[in-house]
């Protein structure tokens, strides 16, 4: 897989310049992946829309089963499904006016990053925000 989907400055910016991510696959176990990086992510001042077809509420947040319940706009969506379903959520980001996609690492959809960078939107795939913070995230009390 190229690093087309890794690019520094796409990773720099949808970290520093995003605040509210649509997580999809974020249930209420603690123990999954989905759950660390959400946690990870309102750490550090994203406000986290769970997506989840049973899960009520999780990390103190209402849980929608789909991106297109969601109320109000999302600036990204970060998908915690198979590969293989992930071309759908991408098409909902595209459908919902999100500003980018971020799939997880492990999750790799050529096809679908091209439909939403098409789109435009910033597209992240097969990496994880988490990892890439320490190189990419945004410096609390940086000069800017």
């Amino acid at each position: 897989m190229s690093d087309q989907y890794r690019d520094p400055s796409v990773i720099e910016r949808v970290l520093a310049d995003t605040s509210v991510w649509a997580v999809v696959g974020l249930g209420d176990d603690p123990s999954r992946a989905a759950y660390g990086v959400a946690a990870f992510l309102q750490a550090h001042g994203k406000k986290i829309v769970p997506v989840h077809p049973r899960a009520n509420t999780t990390l103190g947040e209402p849980v929608y089963r789909t991106l297109a319940d969601i109320p109000f706009a999302i600036d990204v969506v970060d998908i915690f499904r198979r590969s293989e379903q992930a071309g759908r959520f991408v098409d909902e980001a595209i459908q919902i006016g999100a500003r980018a996609v971020w799939l997880q690492l492990g999750v790799v959809d050529a096809a679908a990053a091209k439909r939403a960078a098409d789109a435009g939107l910033d597209v992240v795939m097969d990496t994880c925000p988490k990892i890439e913070w320490p190189a990419h995230g945004p410096r609390v009390g940086a000069a800017g």
